[in-house]
């Protein structure tokens, strides 16, 4: 089997890597001709290394595959237009995007400076948008192009990583966005959130990290065991690349979580449940919002995290 992406030319952000790395080797061995991109810096972004990137290439092209690599930030506008430029130069067109790039920098939003926020931010949610932005004016004038952008479960609020959480939520609502300005032209945009072991995800740090958590409640055993054994990035990247195939021209602005003997997609927002007010022109009152909240919006939903008593020392 193979072929499913002959004669598209792809770039691959983070692609040095973990699952950009899987996705870039398998669309590769699909057809595609794939820019690697990845400055080639450590978990928390710090540092460069060509090597990175230049090791991916040198996989794809022993394996008959077509390959060129690129090093630059997708934080920076221009050097992420140059990313894309080159995909275009070199292959005349570009069909797909796929960004994985990016890294973590964990504290409690009480620790966290502002650099760690800043770093974050800048390289998942302006990294997509930098990469997105370029490539939709090719793609736009194509009138064709897939976009598959990487978010991740920890949208949905993750302890110690309020950074990530934001930008992966964020990236959530760009990618629905896209969706819409670009479907269009032609042009897909979807989101992944994937579950893979990767140093992103699993290195000592992770799992004292994530043993304190079991201690504390903040996660169940049946999480956690799951967390423990979790599954390489290989897993990932089929899905990836259907999304890029000529077969999935009318997968559009969707979410989908992606592991090891599973996909599952994510229900678009919808409201859930409501608390009407037709009399004094539809203004609540606090002592109203008081009595009706718990009793209506509120009803059988628990906090999701109630306050803990101190710990005796």
């Amino acid at each position: 089997m193979g072929g499913n992406l002959q004669g598209k030319a792809v770039v691959v952000t983070g692609s040095g890597r973990g699952i950009g790395r899987a996705v870039a080797l398998l669309m590769a061995k699909e057809g595609a001709s794939v820019v690697v991109n990845d400055p080639g810096g450590d978990r928390s972004g710090a540092g460069s290394d060509r090597a990175v990137a230049d090791g991916v290439v040198a996989e794809i092209t022993a394996a008959g595959g077509r390959a060129s690599a690129n090093y630059n930030s997708v934080t920076d506008y221009n050097q992420a237009a140059e990313i894309v430029k080159q995909c275009v130069d070199r292959h005349g067109k570009l069909d797909c995007v796929v960004n994985v790039g990016g890294f973590l920098r964990e504290r409690m939003v009480w620790n966290m400076g502002e650099d760690d926020w800043d770093a974050v931010i800048t390289v998942h949610l302006k990294g997509h948008w930098n990469i997105c932005h370029h490539a939709s004016r090719v793609m736009r004038g194509q009138r064709s192009g897939r976009i598959v952008n990487f978010s991740s479960d920890a949208f949905k609020g993750s302890v110690g990583q309020c950074n990530y959480s934001a930008a992966k939520g964020g990236i959530i609502s760009l990618t629905r966005s896209l969706a819409r300005e670009l479907g269009r032209f032609g042009v897909t945009a979807n989101a992944i959130c994937p579950l893979a072991a990767t140093r992103m995800t699993m290195n000592d740090k992770v799992i004292e990290g994530m043993k304190k958590r079991l201690e504390m409640g903040l996660v169940s055993q049946a999480m956690y065991d799951s967390i423990m054994a979790m599954p390489g990035p290989e897993f990932i990247a089929p899905m990836v690349a259907y999304l890029a195939t000529d077969a999935a021209a009318d997968v559009n602005g969707q979410v989908f979580h992606v592991e090891k003997g599973k996909i599952h997609t994510y229900a678009e927002p919808v409201e859930a449940r409501a608390l009407c007010k037709f009399e004094a022109a539809g203004m609540f009152s606090v002592d109203e919002l008081i009595q009706s909240v718990p009793t209506t919006l509120m009803s059988g939903i628990p906090n999701i995290a109630p306050p803990q008593p101190e710990k005796e020392a």
